[in-house]
Formats: structure tokens, C-alpha cells, sequence
């Protein structure tokens, strides 16, 4: 019996499966439709569409540098126990050389690129596929390209992956050290801006507003000149920026000096120019909001089905 594109899309659609799955079950079953969802119901992988619904916060972030291109990405999965499957960790290395190598403007057009490594078709095959096979959702959330001379730093495992990017006139290897230091002050102090120009003006605005109104409130500020005021919070807008900006940071390693000086230092000593220009952190299931649940309900709930 013959079958179409439009059978393989139909069951596709009905058991969340690959494209590919679903051709060679077709295959596999002389084009008998129901035939097919059976064969793929025994290979456990028609269960994928009943995990839609189920909230995948945990997996890992992980970086793979090719050249000059760098990519990190974050894939969910519901347990930590699956981010620690060597064949859930290989796939996501897959998906790190299939963006190097395609540079997919965002995570819909990484779906549709043919997936390098072992499996065959597309991304979107291959993460339904991985689905069935390792029995849980999975998800793929970001990811992000740079290009250039860069340090990465991988926390715990895959918790926390962070690159910053750098332009320098020296080697990649001169400024290694350096590079690893600031990409672990990025894992260690969460910040919100590289430097105090990046900070938006009316996020300054709004800081200045709230410090004044708390100024006015207090006794010993209330009857204080305008002026005397305006440096007071000058002053605690400064703090600000050390807070929340990463080249303003007391630098981690010797907080005697700031993170934009220790990399002037390490300039100097090299007797080259070294700048960081931009910096990405992500935090592996960051704002997902994770399902809990009653052990007992769960386990009544899979007895009855």
C-alpha cells in the first residue's frame, strides 16, 4: 500500500514523532496507518506526544568553540537524572555543531536544519526521537552565537555556562587567564550591564527618583540643601553601577581593584590592548516555573492510568 508526504505529516501530527520515525514506520507497515502508530507505540516513541504538557526544567547548558565561532546552548529535560545520560549529553553536543555550522537565526530555524552527528534529519526529528528514547520531554530553550576571541566557563556541570567576549591585538592564548578570570566573576557575581554606558538612562532616572523620595523620608536628610542631596546620590548611583555592572565589580580574585583595572593591568603586563565588549550567562531552567507535585497523587495517578 502506498503512502504520501501528507500520511508521514498526519502521523507526525498524531504521535509527535520524527519525521523520519514516522516514513519508516509507514514503510514498515506497507503504508497501513494504524499499523504504523503501532509499531511506533511498541518502540515506545508515540508517548512523546503525551509529554507535551509536562514541564522540562531541568537538562543542561553546555559550549562548543569550532574556530573563531562559539555557541552555548540550554535543553531542558524534566529530571537531572536524564541530564546526566551520556546519549542526552552527545545529542546536545550535536545541536552545538549543528548551530556553528548552519548559524540559525533563532530556536525555529535550528529546527529545521539537518542535524549533524550520528542521527539523521532534522533537528526537530531528532529531539522527538531523543524524546522517545529517553522517556521524557525535552526541550531545546536558547542559544547564542559569537564570533571572535572569547573565554568560556562551564559551572557544576552544566548549572551555569557563561562567554565573554573580548577584542584584543594579542593571541587567544595570551590572554587565557585573563579571559577565564572575568568569566568566572560573570558565574560567581550575577550582573545586569557590561558597563556603566550600557545602563539605560531612564534606569538611572528611576534609581535617582527612588533615592531622593528615600531621602525625604528620612529626619536627619529632610531639611539638607538641594545640593547637598544631588552628591549623596551621585554617590549611591556609583554604587549602583559597581553593583550591576560587570567592568565596575570589585574584581573577585582582589577586590582592592575593579574588573575593567585588572584587565588594564593584564594589558599592561602584556604590553597589548585588551577589552571586554560583551558577556552571556545563562542559568540552566532560569525563570521556568517548576511543577511540584504530591509523590503519592503522582504515583496514584500512574496506577490508574
Amino acid at each position: 500500500m502506498a503512502f504520501t508526504a501528507k500520511d508521514v505529516a498526519e502521523l507526525r501530527k498524531q504521535t509527535g514523532c520524527g519525521m523520519m520515525d514516522c516514513k519508516k514506520a509507514l514503510t514498515d507497515a506497507n503504508g497501513d496507518f494504524e499499523a504504523a502508530i503501532k509499531i511506533l507505540r511498541e518502540k515506545g516513541m508515540a508517548a512523546v506526544a503525551k509529554k507535551a504538557d509536562r514541564i522540562a526544567a531541568e537538562g543542561i547548558v553546555d559550549i562548543l568553540t569550532i574556530d573563531n565561532t562559539t555557541a552555548m546552548i540550554e535543553v531542558n529535560s524534566e529530571t537531572d537524572f536524564v541530564a546526566k545520560n551520556a546519549v542526552f549529553q552527545q545529542f546536545v553536543k550535536d545541536l552545538l555543531k549543528t548551530i556553528i555550522v548552519n548559524k540559525p537565526a533563532d530556536v525555529d530555524a535550528l529546527m529545521s536544519c539537518n542535524i549533524e552527528g550520528e542521527d539523521d534529519g532534522t533537528v526537530s526529528d531528532a529531539l522527538a526521537s531523543k524524546t522517545g528514547t529517553i522517556g521524557e520531554k525535552l526541550s531545546i530553550r536558547r542559544f547564542v552565537i559569537v564570533e571572535g576571541v572569547v573565554a568560556t566557563y562551564i559551572h557544576n556541570k552544566g548549572e551555569t555556562g557563561v562567554i565573554v567576549k573580548f577584542n584584543t591585538d594579542l593571541s587567544a592564548s595570551a590572554i587565557a587567564e585573563c579571559g577565564k578570570n572575568v568569566a568566572l566573576q560573570v558565574a560567581a557575581m550575577p550582573v545586569l550591564y557590561l558597563n556603566k554606558e550600557s545602563v539605560p538612562a531612564s534606569v538611572i532616572e528611576a534609581e535617582k527618583e527612588i533615592l531622593v523620595n528615600q531621602m525625604k523620608q528620612d529626619p536627619k536628610m529632610a531639611n539638607k540643601p538641594e545640593a547637598v542631596l544631588a552628591k549623596i546620590v551621585d554617590g549611591r548611583i556609583g554604587k549602583y553601577y559597581e553593583t550591576n555592572c560587570l567592568l565596575e565589580q570589585a574584581y573577585v580574585k582582589d577586590d582592592s581593584m575593579s574588573v575593567s583595572k585588572y584587565v588594564a593591568s593584564v594589558a599592561k603586563e602584556l604590553g597589548g590592548n585588551i577589552t571586554v565588549t560583551g558577556y552571556t550567562r545563562f542559568d540552566k531552567g532560569e525563570g521556568i516555573q517548576k511543577r511540584e507535585e504530591d509523590f503519592g497523587a503522582e504515583i496514584a495517578k500512574m496506577i490508574n492510568g
